[in-house]
C-alpha cells in the first residue's frame, strides 16, 4: 500500500462490519485522500476479540461498495411490477411522491395501519437498524412489524428458563474443556469464536458438533452427532435422563439456584429413556449415552467444564422455542454455569443496556395499532389473517410497503405468494437499498442507500462484549443516503415534529449510551463511563468482569430469581411448565400422510459465500459459491435414480426449485440440504429454496420455520 501511495496521501479510518453476524468485526479502511476513494479494507488487529481477521464475505467488501450495479440515484417504476424497469428522478420528487401517498392512505378509511414498514438486519448498527425509522412509522401510526424471522423462538425459549439469553464471556470460553456446537456452524457463522474453541482444543478440549448436516464446523470437530432435524430437544431430554439416572447432577447448584429439579427429574426418568430418544432422533443408544457421560463429567474426563454454543438454526421448526428452553437447562443440571466460559452461549445482546426506548420511541405508537408478523408477509400482502383462518378472514389491506435493510422477495417463506403479493398494482412499494434486489424489481420508488463506509453508526454485538463506533470513511456515492437521513426528509415532508427527527446521528448515538431514565444503577452499569468519543477511537469493553460468569451464583432475571426448570408462568398460561419434546410441524414421524408424498426433510442454511441474501450479487462471492446444489445421502439418491452431479427438482405443494445433486455422506438418509439464499435473477428458474418453505411459526416467539419443510426430489 505505502509503496504505491505516499503516507501523506492516505488516511485510515476505524470502522465496523454491519452485517447480521455475532462477530461484529472491527475494520480499518484506508482512503486515498487525493481521490477520496477507499483503497484497502482489512481487519482491525487492535480489536481484542476479532483480532484483525475478516470472513471471506467482508474481505471483499470494497467490491460491494464500488460495484458497477450500485444504486446511485432515486428512481420511479416505468414498467410492470417485477420487470425492474425504472427512470431516474430527483430526491425531491421521490420524497414528495412517498409523502403524498402516505398522507392519502392515512387520511383514507383504511387509515395509516394500511402502511407497513418491512426491515430486518441488513445493517446491525443501532442507528440504521432501529432509530429514526421506528420513530417515523410510530408517529405515522403505521402497522407494527414483528421482526421474528431469525431469532425470536430461541430468545423466547431462553427467557422461559433463564429470564434472558444464555450468555457467558466468549473470551473466557478458552477455559472450557468440552465444547458443544449445538445447531451452530460456528466456523462459518461465528468465525472468531471458532478460534477461541481451537485455542481451547490446544489446551485439551474436545469439540463436538450436533447438526443434521455435516457442516464445515462438524467436519472439523472431534465428533459429529447427526441428529434428525427438529429433534434436538428430545436429545437434550435424553441427556437429562442419563444424568439423573447416574446421579451425575450438581445437587448443590440445583437446590440453591433452580426451581423444579424434582419435577424435571421425574419426567425425564419416566418419559425420555435412551431407547425412545433414539427412535425420535435417529441416533444410536450408545451415542446418546456416551455424549451424556462426556458432557456431564467433562471436568473429570477432560479437565474442565462444558460449554454449549447453542445457535439459531435448531430453533427454526415448530418446536424450536421449547428445544432451546430445554437445552439451556442442561448447564444447571451439571453446574457448569459456575465456571467462566462455560454453561451455554446463545447471544451477548442483552448485556448491552442501550436506551432503545429513546432510540425508537415506542410511546408514539397509537393505542390499538395492529402488529404483523414479518414471517406472514405473504398473508399480509393478500389481506389474509395468518394462522388457521388464513384465506377465510380478511384483514384491512396493506396498501403501502416500505422496505429497507431487507430483501423479502428472496428471504421470506412461501416465496411464490410473497411475489404475487408484491406484484399487486394497487400496492405502493418503496425500496431503500444499495442494489436493485429481487424486491426492488417490484418497487414503485427505489431509493439509493449508503454502505457502511459512507455513514456513521454505533454497534453492540451478539457475539462479544465490545461497543464500537463506525466512522464514515468516504463520502456517499452518487446521491445515496443513510436510513436516518431519509427518515428526516420524510418526516419534514409529512410535517412531523422536528424535535423527534432533527437531532444529529452522533448526538443520538451519544444519548443512547446513557441509561434509560427508569432503569436502576444495575441496569446501566455495563455502559457506565463509556463515551461516544472512546468508541470512535476503537472498541470499548462493557463494564463486566473479566472471566464473567453471570449465573455462577444464580441471579437469573426470572420471576423467581432462579433457573426455572419448572416455569410457573407457563403453568399460569395453560402450557406445560416443564421441558418436553415438541416435534416439527412437518415431521415424518408425526405426519406420516404428508411424509408419504414428501418424505425428505429439507434444510437450507446459508452458503458460506453469502449472508442470507446479502453478497449474492458480488461476482467474486457468487463465483465462489458455484451453483445451487442439493446434498443428499446415497441411499436416497439411489432410490430415486439420481446420480452425483445430476440436475434435480426439489418440490412440495408450495413450490419448486432446481439444483445440482451432490451425493455423499454429508447428510443422513431422509435429509437433504440446499445452501441459500440465491437471488431469483441469478437462478435459471426464477426461484430459490424459499419457494418451498412454509409461513407456519414456532411455538414460542412467532419465529420462522425454515428448517421444518418436507419435500420430494426427482431427477431432471
Amino acid at each position: 500500500m505505502s509503496a504505491r501511495r505516499p503516507l501523506e496521501q492516505v488516511r485510515t479510518v476505524k470502522a465496523v462490519c454491519p452485517h447480521d453476524c455475532p462477530d461484529t468485526c472491527g475494520m480499518v479502511v484506508t482512503v486515498d485522500t487525493a481521490t477520496g476513494r477507499a483503497v484497502e479494507l482489512r481487519g482491525d488487529k487492535e480489536h481484542p476479540f476479532t483480532r484483525g481477521a475478516l470472513c471471506q464475505k467482508v474481505s471483499n467488501y470494497l467490491e460491494r461498495v464500488y460495484h458497477a450495479d450500485r444504486l446511485l440515484h432515486p428512481m420511479k417504476r416505468v414498467g410492470k411490477k417485477g420487470e425492474g424497469k425504472f427512470a431516474r428522478i430527483s430526491w425531491d420528487e421521490a420524497i414528495a411522491t412517498i409523502a403524498a401517498k402516505f398522507k392519502e392512505i392515512a387520511a383514507s378509511a383504511d387509515g395509516p395501519q394500511a402502511i407497513l414498514p418491512y426491515s430486518y438486519a441488513g445493517t446491525m448498527g443501532k442507528l440504521m437498524y432501529a432509530s429514526l425509522d421506528r420513530r417515523f412509522f410510530h408517529r405515522l401510526g403505521a402497522s407494527l412489524l414483528d421482526r421474528t424471522i431469525c431469532a425470536t423462538a430461541g430468545a423466547a425459549g431462553c427467557d422461559v428458563t433463564l429470564g434472558t439469553r444464555a450468555v457467558t464471556d466468549p473470551e473466557a470460553a478458552v477455559n472450557a474443556r468440552y465444547i458443544v456446537n449445538w445447531g451452530s456452524n460456528t466456523l462459518v457463522t461465528n468465525l472468531h469464536f471458532w478460534k477461541v474453541q481451537l485455542a481451547a482444543r490446544k489446551l485439551g478440549a474436545k469439540i463436538v458438533t450436533i447438526d443434521p448436516y455435516r457442516s464445515p464446523t462438524a467436519a472439523r470437530s472431534d465428533q459429529w452427532i447427526a441428529v434428525r432435524p427438529g429433534t434436538d430437544g428430545a436429545l437434550a431430554l435424553g441427556v437429562m435422563h442419563v444424568i439423573f439416572r447416574e446421579n451425575w447432577q450438581d445437587d448443590d447448584y440445583l437446590s440453591r439456584y433452580c426451581v423444579g429439579a424434582a419435577e424435571l427429574r421425574e419426567r425425564v426418568l419416566r418419559e425420555y429413556g435412551p431407547e425412545r430418544v433414539s427412535h425420535i432422533t435417529g441416533l444410536p443408544v450408545p451415542e446418546i449415552e456416551t455424549f451424556a457421560r462426556e458432557y456431564a463429567r467433562a471436568r473429570e474426563l477432560f479437565g474442565g467444564p462444558a460449554l454449549i454454543r447453542v445457535n439459531y438454526g435448531l430453533q427454526r421448526h415448530g418446536g424450536g422455542g421449547m428445544a432451546v428452553r430445554t437445552i439451556v437447562c442442561l448447564p444447571a443440571l451439571t453446574g457448569d454455569w459456575r465456571h467462566p466460559g462455560a454453561g451455554a452461549l446463545l447471544s451477548t445482546s442483552k448485556a448491552y443496556p442501550f436506551d432503545d426506548h429513546y432510540l425508537t420511541r415506542p410511546d408514539l405508537v397509537p393505542k390499538g395499532t395492529r402488529t404483523i408478523n414479518m414471517v406472514n408477509l405473504a398473508e399480509a400482502l393478500h389481506g389474509e389473517r395468518p394462522g388457521p383462518s388464513a384465506g377465510e378472514e380478511t384483514w384491512p389491506p396493506v396498501r403501502a410497503l416500505y422496505v429497507y435493510n431487507s430483501n423479502p422477495a428472496a428471504v421470506n417463506p412461501d416465496q411464490s405468494r410473497v411475489l404475487s403479493g408484491l406484484a399487486r398494482e394497487d400496492l405502493f412499494t418503496v425500496v431503500h437499498d444499495q442494489f436493485q434486489t429481487d424486491t426492488a424489481d417490484y418497487a414503485d420508488i427505489v431509493l439509493p442507500a449508503t454502505t457502511q463506509l459512507e455513514h456513521f453508526d454505533i454497534h453492540s454485538s451478539y457475539g462479544h462484549l465490545y461497543v464500537q463506533a463506525n466512522n464514515a470513511a468516504i463520502a456517499p456515492l452518487g446521491e445515496a443516503k443513510p436510513n436516518t437521513e431519509v427518515f428526516r426528509l420524510l418526516a419534514r415532508a409529512m410535517g412531523f415534529e422536528p424535535e423527534l427527527f432533527e437531532e444529529s446521528d452522533e448526538a443520538i448515538a451519544a444519548r443512547s449510551l446513557r441509561a434509560p431514565p427508569a432503569s436502576g444503577a444495575g441496569a446501566s452499569a455495563a455502559l457506565e463511563g463509556i463515551t461516544l468519543d472512546a468508541t470512535k477511537a476503537g472498541p470499548v469493553r462493557l463494564n463486566v468482569p473479566r472471566n464473567w460468569a453471570p449465573f455462577a451464583e444464580g441471579n437469573f432475571p426470572t420471576p423467581s430469581g432462579k433457573c426455572e426448570l419448572y416455569s410457573a408462568r407457563e403453568a399460569r398460561a395453560g402450557r406445560d411448565p416443564l421441558p418436553h419434546y415438541a416435534p416439527p410441524h412437518e415431521d415424518p414421524q408425526t405426519r406420516p400422510e404428508l411424509a408419504a408424498r414428501y418424505p425428505l426433510q429439507l434444510l437450507t442454511p446459508p452458503a458460506p459465500s453469502f449472508l442470507n441474501s446479502t453478497f449474492v450479487n458480488v461476482d467474486t462471492l457468487r463465483k465462489s459459491a458455484g451453483e445451487r446444489t442439493l446434498e443428499m445421502n446415497p441411499a436416497d439418491a439411489a432410490k430415486r435414480g439420481i446420480a452425483d452431479g445430476q440436475m434435480v427438482r426439489v418440490f412440495n405443494d408450495r413450490g419448486r426449485f432446481r439444483a445440482r445433486a451432490v451425493v455423499g455422506e454429508s447428510v443422513k438418509p431422509g435429509v437433504v440440504v440446499s445452501l441459500g439464499l440465491w437471488w431469483r435473477k441469478f437462478t435459471d428458474d426464477g426461484a430459490n429454496c424459499n419457494t418451498t418453505t412454509s409461513t407456519a411459526t414456532t411455538d414460542f416467539g412467532g419465529g420462522a420455520t425454515f428448517f421444518d419443510n418436507l419435500v420430494e426430489v426427482t431427477a431432471l
